[in-house]
C-alpha cells in the first residue's frame, strides 16, 4: 500500500500548487483591476465634467449651418456684457481681463511670501518652532471662502475706502524697505570689488550709503503720493487680490515646504562640506532640487485663485469693464466665476437660450485654462528633471 500511494502524493501536491497558483494569479488580477478602477475614477470624473459642460457650451458657438462666427467674435473680442438685453450682448473680454487681473495680483502676494515662508520653515527656523508655525499657516486653508468674503466686504473694503492711502503707503514701506537694504549691501559689494584691497573698507560703506540714500529719497516720494491717494470704493480688484493671495498662501507654503524637506539632509550636508554658506546652499543646491515641487505649489495656488467664487463675487465690485488705465487695481472688476455664479440662477429659467449656453462657454474656458496650466507644469517639471539628470 505504501509503495503504491507514494507516487500519487507528489502529483496531488503538484495539482494543489497549480490550483493555488491559479487562485493567486486570479486574485492578483482582480486586485490590480480594482485598484486601476479606483485610480481611474478621478480621470473618468474629469472627462464626464468636460463632456457635460462642452455639450451645453457648444450650442453657443454653433448653429445648424456650422460655427456661429458672430457669437465667437463677440465672445472673445467685445467688452459689453449685457446678457439680459434684447438682443443680448455676450462680450466676455472684460470678464477674462478681470479674472487675469485679480489672479495676477494674488500671485504677486502669495508666491513671494509663500516661497519665502517655506524656505524659512525648512532651513532657517528650529524644528520645534516649525512644528508650531506650519499648522497655524495651514489653518488658513480651513477657513471657508465665504468668511474671507465677509472679511473683504465688511472689514477690508471700508478700511480701503476710508484709509486707503495710508494703508498703501504702509504696505509699500513694509515691502520695499527690506529690498532696499539688501540692494544697498549688494551695490556696496559690487563697487568695492573694483577698488584695491586698501580702499575696499572705505568704498563699500560709501557706495552702500549713497545708493541707500538715493533710493530712500525716491521711495519717500512714492510713499507720499500713495498716502495722498483717495479710493472711491473699497470693493475693487486690489481688495480681491489681497484676499485671494492670503487664501492661496497656505497651499503655496505647505507644498513648497514639503518639496524642500523632500530634498534630504545629504544634499545640504554635502554643500556645507564643500564650504558653501547657508544662503548659497539654499539658492544653489536645495531650491534647484525642489523646483518641481515648488512649481506644483505655485500652480495649485494659481488654480485656487482662478477658481475662487465667493470672495470675487462679494468684494470685486462686479463691474464688467476693463479699468482705465488698464493697470488700475482700485477699479471694480468682474471675473468668470462670479459671472457664472451670479447669472446661473436667472439663466436657468431660459434654458436653451444663448444666455444659458454662454455660461457653460465661460465654464469651458475655465476648464481649458486649468488643463493647459497642468500640461505646462508637467512639461516644465520634465524639463527640469532632465536638466538635473544631465547635471
Amino acid at each position: 500500500m505504501t509503495s503504491t500511494e507514494t507516487p500519487a502524493a507528489p502529483r496531488r501536491s503538484l495539482m494543489m500548487s497549480k490550483s493555488a497558483s491559479r487562485l493567486q494569479r486570479l486574485s492578483q488580477t482582480l486586485g490590480q483591476s480594482f485598484l486601476f478602477l479606483v485610480t481611474s475614477l478621478s480621470a473618468i470624473a474629469v472627462l464626464f465634467i468636460f463632456y457635460f459642460i462642452a455639450k451645453d457650451a457648444i450650442p453657443f458657438f454653433s448653429t445648424d449651418l456650422g460655427f456661429n462666427w458672430r457669437n465667437v467674435k463677440e465672445f472673445f473680442t467685445d467688452t459689453g456684457w449685457y446678457p439680459s438685453a434684447s438682443p443680448g450682448r455676450f462680450g466676455a473680454l472684460s470678464l477674462f481681463y478681470g479674472t487675469a487681473m485679480v489672479t495676477g495680483g494674488a500671485i504677486l502676494v502669495a508666491v513671494p511670501l509663500g516661497i519665502s515662508a517655506a524656505i524659512c520653515l525648512s532651513d532657517v527656523l528650529p524644528f520645534a518652532v516649525r512644528q508650531v508655525v506650519k499648522p497655524v499657516i495651514e489653518i488658513l486653508a480651513a477657513i471657508p471662502s465665504v468668511a474671507y468674503g465677509f472679511f473683504a466686504l465688511v472689514v477690508f473694503a471700508p478700511m480701503l475706502q476710508n484709509h486707503g492711502g495710508s494703508l498703501l503707503a504702509a504696505g509699500f514701506w513694509v515691502v520695499f524697505l527690506p529690498i532696499l537694504g539688501i540692494a544697498s549691501v549688494v551695490c556696496g559689494d559690487l563697487v568695492a570689488d573694483r577698488f584695491p584691497e586698501t580702499r575696499r573698507k572705505v568704498a563699500a560703506p560709501v557706495a552702500c550709503g549713497l545708493f541707500g540714500a538715493a533710493s530712500l529719497g525716491l521711495l519717500a516720494v512714492v510713499g507720499r503720493q500713495l498716502a495722498a491717494m483717495q479710493i472711491s470704493s473699497g470693493t475693487n480688484a486690489f481688495n480681491v487680490s489681497i484676499i485671494l493671495g492670503m487664501m492661496a498662501l497656505p497651499t503655496v507654503v505647505s507644498v513648497s515646504e514639503d518639496a524642500l524637506q523632500a530634498v534630504g539632509r545629504e544634499l545640504r550636508e554635502g554643500s556645507y562640506a564643500l564650504g558653501a554658506t547657508r544662503a548659497e546652499t539654499i539658492v544653489k543646491a536645495v531650491m534647484p532640487a525642489a523646483v518641481s515641487g515648488m512649481l506644483a505649489a505655485v500652480i495649485l495656488g494659481v488654480m485656487r485663485a482662478v477658481g475662487e467664487t465667493m470672495v470675487v463675487w462679494m468684494a470685486s465690485g462686479n463691474a464688467a469693464q476693463i479699468p482705465s488705465p488698464f493697470y488700475n487695481y482700485m477699479a471694480p472688476v468682474r471675473t468668470l466665476t462670479a459671472t457664472i455664479a451670479g447669472d446661473m440662477g436667472e439663466a436657468d429659467h431660459v434654458t436653451g437660450s444663448d444666455r444659458y449656453h454662454v455660461l457653460f462657454a465661460l465654464a469651458l474656458c475655465l476648464l481649458a485654462f486649468s488643463f493647459a496650466m497642468n500640461l505646462a507644469s508637467e512639461a516644465i517639471v520634465r524639463r527640469s528633471r532632465r536638466k538635473l539628470g544631465k547635471a
